[in-house]
């Protein structure tokens, strides 16, 4: 598999499609209401996963201005205004960047590895975050465990969050075969609780198999992010859904992030009843905004974009079974709107570049020249869409070492590039 806009010295994108977290049934329903802890518990457990993990990150034990705790201060330095702050961390050699984070089911994982290794990097301060689907899970802990603590805050609750995660999985019916273990095998796609329910979507609906819309999903985000404090932090957080009635991607800020919000971001239709918020039915943002780039593009003060990419965008080879098929149409369905995103941002910086467009052309409403990076890897490609669902702990601890390694690379290649050029060749991406 060749993947499009890879920069020199970069890993490469990765794989596949479903956009819902691990571990869900037929029914909607992976283990008995209120299986998450309280994020508190297991706190010896997390300290050893933080310990073992620590790797070569500079900094650790203590979060520099601008990590995006509660405190103001803590967020930018002391002057006011984006100029001036930019300023600022220019003078400490301190980076601002803005985390787009895509979905992908257990996948999301991934997204967690590359996440805990950046925030052990003291010299990058994070000021937006935008997610989808498993993406806006990701961003809304971490904003949480920034926005109440600090970068090691955010780890935890990110490690624990995961952990949850697999252990409400531990109820599905949807696990590895023997021999898939034995042969060191991450699918579930020879599981008979995986077919049936791959033949029951086509027949039954979230309000058939599951009339009382449970999804233990919402109690986990319930137990693991103060909404509260995301609202009051400076960090600033979007996630996307699809509005049912529209069409047309609906983008959650900081200030109106709630639960529904993301269970919204979240909700695939043939898994889970539409969320409705207001009186209007929302389904996975996957679908219209995977991630959305523009609220970062507009509204967080960072200059450079760090896309974390799940979905590959190129496959050289025709998929000809039926499985191949539809998970290749899932890729290119959840592609679809980062491209048009990928594709505007692109035509408006060669504007910017001809000097046919300045930031202030309508009234500061911000047009401006945003440098684009990002994080995957090929290691995720020979993994198969049922291993989306797939929430052994040993699988999403792969997985994050997976991220972790592929963000380690990424900061050796191209730290120096991070506020001075962009390391995703745009017109690569977007060639015939």
């Amino acid at each position: 598999m060749r993947l499009r806009g890879r920069s020199k010295g970069a890993t490469p994108d990765a794989a596949a499609a479903a956009e819902s977290l691990p571990g869900t049934t037929a029914g909607g329903v992976h283990s008995p209401a209120g299986m998450a802890r309280d994020p508190a518990s297991g706190a010896a457990e997390i300290a050893a996963e933080l310990a073992a993990s620590k790797g070569p990150g500079k900094g650790t034990e203590k979060a520099p201005k601008g990590a995006g705790a509660k405190n103001p201060k803590a967020s930018s330095p002391k002057a006011s205004g984006p100029k001036a702050r930019a300023s600022g961390m220019k003078s400490s050699g301190v980076k601002a960047i803005s985390l787009a984070l895509q979905g992908g089911g257990a996948h999301g994982a991934f997204t967690w590895g590359v996440v805990d290794r950046l925030l052990q990097e003291d010299r990058l301060v994070i000021s937006g975050i935008s997610g989808t689907s498993a993406g806006a899970m990701n961003a809304v802990v971490l904003a949480s465990g920034l926005a109440k603590g600090d970068r090691e805050q955010a780890r935890g609750a990110l490690t624990q969050f995961w952990r949850d995660v697999s252990r409400d999985g531990r109820m599905s019916p949807i696990q590895r075969s023997a021999f898939d273990r034995l042969m060191g095998n991450w699918s579930l796609a020879k599981n008979p609780a995986y077919l049936a329910m791959e033949v029951a979507a086509r027949f039954f609906s979230p309000y058939d198999f599951n009339p009382l819309n449970i999804n233990p999903l919402r109690e986990i985000i319930d137990a693991h992010v103060d909404f509260e404090a995301i609202r009051a932090s400076d960090v600033k957080v979007f996630i996307s859904a699809t509005n049912v009635h529209t069409g047309r991607a609906r983008i959650f800020g900081h200030t109106e992030m709630t639960a529904d919000a993301v269970m919204a971001s979240a909700c695939l239709p043939f898994l889970f009843q539409a969320v409705e918020i207001d009186g209007v039915p929302y389904w996975d943002g996957g679908y219209m905004g995977n991630p959305p780039l523009f609220p970062l593009y507009e509204k967080a003060d960072a200059d450079d974009i760090l896309l974390v990419q799940i979905n590959p965008v190129v496959r050289e080879q025709t998929p000809r079974t039926a499985a191949e098929i539809q998970n290749r149409i899932n890729e290119i369905t959840f592609n679809a709107s980062l491209l048009s995103q990928l594709r505007a941002i692109d035509h408006a910086t060669q504007l910017i570049e001809q000097g046919l467009l300045t930031r202030w052309t309508l009234g500061g409403s911000g047009y401006r020249r945003v440098r684009l990076h990002r994080i995957g890897t090929d290691q995720l490609v020979d993994f198969d869409l049922s291993s989306k669902l797939n929430a052994e702990w040993a699988f999403l601890q792969h997985l994050r070492d997976v991220g972790r390694k592929a963000a380690e690379d990424f900061l050796a290649a191209h730290f120096d590039d991070l506020g001075k050029r962009s390391t995703l060749d745009l017109r690569l991406e977007l060639a015939d």
